[in-house]
């Protein structure tokens, strides 16, 4: 009952007049696993759900080849996040606005009522800016196939950051990149979170 009055709560979010809302949920999931996004793109708002256009194609089917779960277990089982939950709009040259940071600063509260909510034990960064909030991150081949053991408030957890599945960065397509991201996936299905789930998906079916 907490995470879904959270939820309705925070999808009624106005703070950033430079955004475009709605907010963007995935839903109140109560899992010990959650996936963090960068924001929403602008297909998102329209569809209500997080990763719902190519990057998202993208990241389930890393999932699926990994950790053998499916975009419908993922959405059912895991809880979607992400650095701001509007849609940024658009920048000068066409590309999705990136986050300012005031934007950033007024949606960290979610966030953190969330770790407080939920105390994951498994948290999976998606992209640059999300493992920003959580470690220092000048270069993605310095912290992509890395476990970190993180701290938020009084909750422990592991942290496994991943590159962005965009289609329009290279990175997890060429080296070192590809490789790191199959590190940092295989570390993902042996996590004990996503095996739990994996787990208690396969009795549920």
């Amino acid at each position: 009952m907490l995470l879904q009055n959270h939820v309705a709560y925070f999808r009624w979010c106005r703070r950033c007049p430079r955004v475009i809302p709605p907010p963007v949920s995935g839903g109140a999931i109560v899992s010990k696993v959650m996936i963090i996004g960068q924001a929403p793109g602008v297909r998102e708002p329209t569809l209500k759900r997080p990763f719902a256009h190519t990057a998202g194609k993208t990241l389930f089917r890393w999932f699926e080849e990994f950790c053998d779960l499916d975009e419908a277990t993922m959405r059912e089982r895991i809880y979607f996040a992400a650095v701001i939950r509007c849609f940024p709009g658009r920048a000068a040259g066409g590309s999705d606005r990136m986050p300012a940071m005031d934007e950033i600063r007024n949606c960290s509260g979610w966030m953190e009522a969330e770790f407080e909510i939920l105390r994951p034990h498994l948290v999976i960064p998606v992209g640059r800016l999300a493992i920003a909030q959580f470690i220092e991150c000048e270069k993605l081949d310095a912290v992509i196939g890395r476990s970190f053991l993180v701290s938020r408030g009084d909750v422990n957890f592991d942290l496994i950051p991943l590159p962005h599945p965009s289609g329009v960065s290279p990175w997890h397509k060429i080296s070192p990149g590809r490789e790191l991201l199959m590190r940092a996936m295989k570390k993902v299905a042996q996590h004990r979170a996503i095996r739990n789930l994996r787990q208690s998906s396969q009795r549920s079916q």
